[in-house]
């Protein structure tokens, strides 16, 4: 029999408290863990399934695709039919497409089947966070965020350790079954012990116009971008582009006409929410295509078994899982000027150091280093970046600018995936030769860290300096408490706001 508690009476100190915890962590692991164990089974995909690099490209982008475009709505889906319900939909959508992305025969159902994870994921990454401000008491959800984003780093630490120990023991498609045991065991505790919450007053429609053509637009531009290296300048290019571009213009203007919009404009008028969402833009592009391509660098050039490139990787994460709390009240004290544009500069500095890492390149010398001052500058920037876009709002609106600010990171992502390749002059087969593949590295590095430096010169530009108060100087202070734990690399952590 289900246990039943009202909204906003959960102790974490409970039993029930710790199922419903266990129950958010282990479905935003699901995903976290997706997020990071794919990249490191890349070049063994492409080898077994006989694919290009547009094929690897789509692996990544599918996901990111859906994910981005709908991630909005997979929150208010949950806020109006049940946050619980909702999120245990998510769970399981994504465990069945992780099990059919496991048993794909051909690329193309691993596309199709990534897609369909990425709708999954749109349901259940909102939730996970929800669950938790809904259902637990007000006194302990700060307590109750840390952990959650505490746990969730350890599962982004240990992520590429675990899909590099996979793809080089069992295979690449162990790594999308991995999920089908977490689901099966969340899916019950979460029916068994997590009380049902939902908004309550007037409901307004849903904003499925916009949700499909900003899919929609995305996926024109991405398809143009992919499809670019390999066919040049044809219809099968500049179509899809145009179309993709127009539906973007559409899209505008229904969202300015919605009476519920997914994507309100009138919030962008905020000087200080635009430019920061200019800045993760910036940053969370450069992140994505660096770790889109060292992942390949270190397997196809360095000569790095999946195991070593994964394990390779785990210093940035580190880092952020032991210093991310000292950032949060650093950016306190000094205000987010400093470290949203020192931040960037040094992620920049990190990436341009990679461009050292050739064949039979050496981790203690020429890896490390550059991972460590990448690890820092992710450190500095991370932890400001998401509690200045909660501060430039309106608590009431901040679920809503979290929300935006997640899909903006993902969608920047998205284009940086499907971009970096051809602005690198990467063509189809560029992968599967270590010389080619090692001159676009070296094109793409700076190419990286000059939009992180953009995204420095915005922060510099826009981010005026803050001298906080004695009372804002308490460690509660403007900063949610996600901020000063969250670290996972692949987008800002969702804040669906107050619970009701």
């Amino acid at each position: 029999m289900r246990e039943s508690s009202a909204p906003g009476s959960v102790r974490l100190a409970s039993a029930q408290g710790r199922w419903v915890l266990t129950t958010a962590v282990l479905g935003s692991g699901m995903a976290m863990l997706d997020s990071t164990v794919v990249n490191v089974a890349l070049p063994r995909i492409g080898r077994d399934l006989g694919a290009d690099l547009a094929v690897l490209q789509w692996t990544v982008t599918a996901y990111m695709l859906t994910l981005s475009s709908l991630i909005l709505l997979g929150g208010t889906l949950g806020d109006r039919f049940g946050r619980r319900r909702i999120f245990v939909i998510g769970v399981a959508w994504f465990a069945v497409a992780s099990l059919l992305c496991g048993l794909a025969p051909t690329a193309g159902v691993l596309i199709a089947a990534r897609a369909l994870q990425g709708i999954g994921g749109a349901l259940l990454t909102p939730g996970s966070l929800a669950l938790i401000q809904a259902v637990f008491h007000p006194g302990d959800r700060a307590r109750a965020v840390g952990a959650w984003s505490g746990l969730g780093g350890v599962a982004a630490a240990v992520g590429p350790f675990i899909g590099g120990w996979l793809v080089d023991g069992a295979g690449w498609r162990w790594v999308f079954f991995l999920n089908v045991p977490l689901a099966v065991v969340c899916v019950p505790v979460a029916l068994r012990h997590v009380p049902e919450t939902r908004e309550h007053g007037e409901h307004r429609g849903f904003d499925v116009s916009g949700a499909v053509l900003g899919a929609l637009a995305l996926a024109g531009v991405t398809y143009a971008l992919i499809a670019a290296p390999e066919t040049g300048a044809s219809p099968g290019v500049f179509v899809p582009a145009a179309l993709g571009l127009l539906l973007g213009v559409l899209f505008v203007r229904v969202e300015r006409r919605q009476p519920d919009p997914m994507l309100p404009p009138a919030i962008f008028r905020i000087r200080l929410f635009s430019a920061i969402n200019g800045v993760t833009v910036c940053v969370y592009a450069a992140f994505s295509g660096f770790f889109f391509f060292a992942v390949l660098q270190l397997q196809v050039v360095a000569g790095y078994s999946a195991l070593q490139a994964g394990t390779a990787l785990l210093p940035t994460t580190v880092l952020m899982l032991l210093l991310s709390a000292r950032s949060g009240e650093l950016g306190q004290r000094i205000g987010p000027r400093i470290p949203l544009t020192v931040g960037p500069v040094l992620c920049a500095a990190g990436m341009l150091l990679m461009i050292r890492v050739g064949p039979g390149a050496s981790y203690v010398t020429e890896v490390l280093p550059a991972l460590v001052v990448l690890g820092l500058g992710m450190v500095i920037l991370v932890a400001p970046l998401t509690s200045t876009v909660l501060a430039s709002v309106d608590v009431d609106r901040a679920g809503l600018a979290s929300g935006i600010n997640n899909a903006a990171a993902r969608a920047a992502g998205l284009m940086s995936v499907a971009a970096l390749p051809l602005l690198a002059g990467v063509g189809p087969e560029t992968y599967r030769s270590a010389d080619a593949f090692a001159a676009t590295f070296r094109r793409a590095m700076p190419l990286c860290a000059a939009v992180l430096l953009v995204g420095a010169v915005i922060a510099w530009l826009t981010v005026r300096p803050v001298t906080p108060t004695a009372a804002e100087r308490g460690p509660e202070a403007h900063c949610h408490p996600e901020c000063a734990y969250h670290c996972g690399v692949g987008a800002p952590p969702l804040d669906p706001g107050e619970a009701d």
